[in-house]
């Protein structure tokens, strides 16, 4: 199925996260967020495993990611 109003659709947890650390890096994520393993010795493969079994984990990073693309939308990034 289809969900057409669903920002998120298709877009995996590992291209979410790869882009929130190439344009806003582990500091800022962590501050954003409140998630603490992006602040405590980040790794790629922690932080992945960490929002996959953490739900709440997971809803403030994908929100930080729409956060990020409405920003490039504004700036044309």
């Amino acid at each position: 199925m289809t969900q057409p109003n669903n920002p998120l659709h298709g877009i995996k947890l590992a291209d979410i996260l790869t882009e929130l650390i190439e344009n806003i890096g582990w500091e800022e994520m962590e501050k954003e967020t409140g998630i603490k393993c992006f602040g405590n010795n980040p790794t790629f493969k922690s932080s992945l495993k960490f929002l996959r079994i953490t739900p709440w984990a997971r809803t403030k990073a994908e929100n930080l990611y729409l956060d990020w693309l409405e920003y490039k939308k504004i700036h044309n990034l």
